[in-house]
């Protein structure tokens, strides 16, 4: 098969190309689940091949080393495996390995060297190792959540950083508008109480919920119940995979599912890996509905069908996170949107899958203030007390039922005193000022007043004037009504004072 890129995937391999001929020898390519990381990695290989060069793909898992040799050959890339006793070939040009094997037996020499799922590389002796050894030779990693802590490291025997330098093929929301990935909607129906869980830092070095201790937090039966009625209300009969929060959780939420009528199936580790094949091939036949696991499917796991994702496993870790949403934002034929259920209160702590990201590299240096990975700068969503959907912050109604919460009013009374509230211009969006501007323009219409009166009132609003805002009216909500009669009024009282004085 002819190996065929998309504009972005070959625009990334140029930068990558164009970085060692400018000698940054350590590379990471960062690019979101579902972007086709494997293809990026088949095109490096390919060029490399072009030029006599000799290539090791190193993977962690023995899932990755079948599914990155599968695609090899689908391309018509003649190679080896370094895997245990499947070893084979090892004489080929192209070595797929798994990086626990090669760590006992060394790695055979090659000329360029490929790191699969690459975040993992910074916490790994085993990787670092490699690398090591493999100095003053290119090696590229590939990951679609390089937020490790220690990954632009520096390193006295490299000479420099872990990473030199991150090349980004693309966003997952340039992704989704290019139709290359699907959006989602989110439901948060329930969440378990984290309080006074511990935290420990996770092998990414993000600090991260004990996973002891968020099992005893998130197994208990009327959180499974509510995991179990809300996929009938929201995604009943939809592919759907759950991530718990460990093996017992997860054959829990399997029993409710299978008490319920619902053809499910759990797998984990410690499974025979036929067996694991077989329930994942079941799953693919539809003959299963629900496939249900702690952390075993987070990585190196396609299933485009896929449509539904219960997120059942608390986690403050933002590669953790978006490895498992990333399962469900593949396309496929007759599925516009994923749906992600989240019982975890993931969402709420980090956000939206979608929203920018950190992509930066970590030198590994305290730092003195929270990192964007542990604080999200942008305003985080919220549940919509309705319908549990989760909206994005400032948005008043609801998209899913357009359920709008009744606002307060932004008027005080403090010892029989009219005190007006005044908006934060700094803090308020375009969007919003023109709303407020539109009222004001329309409430001046409707009083027959001059345009100068809505600006005045914007003024006292806002602390500034309406510069660049467009002269449209829109209707006063109940919100903008109250608070232009408090000004009314406070006006009002303004000038009898001053008559009084002048009396």
């Amino acid at each position: 098969m002819e190996l065929e890129l998309r504009p972005f995937q070959a625009a990334a391999i140029q930068q990558l190309r164009e970085g060692l001929r400018t000698d940054y020898l350590r590379q990471m390519l960062y690019s979101p689940t579902g972007s086709g990381k494997t293809i990026m990695a088949t095109g490096l290989v390919k060029g490399a091949r072009l030029k006599g060069k000799r290539v090791a793909f190193l993977v962690n898992r023995v899932q990755l080393v079948e599914q990155t040799s599968a695609t090899f050959r689908r391309y018509g890339i003649d190679h080896g495996v370094i895997q245990g006793e499947n070893t084979r070939r090892e004489y080929e040009n192209v070595l797929v390995c798994s990086i626990q094997t090669v760590a006992r037996r060394g790695l055979p020499n090659v000329d360029f060297i490929v790191i699969d799922e690459a975040h993992a590389v910074a916490g790994s002796k085993d990787y670092r190792g490699i690398i090591e050894t493999f100095s003053g030779k290119p090696v590229i990693g590939l990951s679609a959540s390089p937020f490790s802590k220690g990954l632009g490291r520096h390193y006295d025997n490299l000479g420099g950083p872990l990473f030199e330098r991150m090349v980004i093929a693309s966003s997952i929301r340039e992704l989704i508008d290019d139709g290359y990935l699907v959006d989602c909607d989110i439901y948060a129906p329930s969440e378990p109480d984290m309080s006074g869980i511990k935290q420990v830092r996770n092998k990414f070095g993000e600090m991260d919920y004990s996973d002891m201790d968020v099992g005893q937090a998130a197994d208990k039966p009327e959180l499974i119940g509510d995991i179990v009625s809300h996929w009938f209300k929201l995604a009943r009969g939809t592919p759907t995979v759950v991530f718990a929060s460990n093996i017992a959780h997860s054959k829990h939420i399997v029993e409710q599912f299978k008490a319920a009528g619902v053809a499910a199936e759990h797998i984990d580790c410690y499974d025979d890996s036929d067996e694991r094949r077989e329930a994942l091939k079941r799953f693919e036949r539809r003959e299963t509905t629900i496939i249900s696991n702690s952390a075993l499917l987070a990585e190196g796991w396609d299933a485009p069908f896929c449509e539904t994702l219960i997120l059942a496993r608390p986690t403050k870790s933002l590669i953790r996170y978006l490895q498992m949403v990333g399962r469900v934002l593949r396309p496929s034929e007759g599925k516009d949107k994923a749906l992600v259920l989240d019982h975890s209160g993931t969402v709420k702590t980090l956000g939206f899958p979608t929203d920018d990201l950190p992509l930066e590299l970590d030198d590994g240096k305290p730092k003195q203030t929270k990192s964007k990975t542990e604080e999200r700068e942008e305003p985080l969503p919220k549940a919509c007390p309705s319908c549990s959907y989760m909206k994005p912050a400032k948005v008043h109604q609801c998209p899913a039922c357009g359920f709008m919460p009744e606002k307060k009013s932004d008027v005080e009374v403090k010892d029989g005193e009219l005190v007006l509230m005044r908006k934060d211009a700094k803090k308020a969006t375009k969007m919003e000022k023109q709303d407020a501007y539109s009222q004001l323009l329309a409430y001046a219409a409707i009083k027959g007043y001059r345009d100068g009166w809505a600006d005045h009132a914007y003024r006292d609003y806002f602390g500034v004037w309406p510069k660049g805002l467009r002269k449209s009216t829109q209707e006063p909500s109940e919100e903008m009504s109250n608070w232009i009669k408090s000004r009314n009024i406070r006006n009002a009282k303004r000038r009898e004072k001053e008559l009084k004085n002048a009396a």
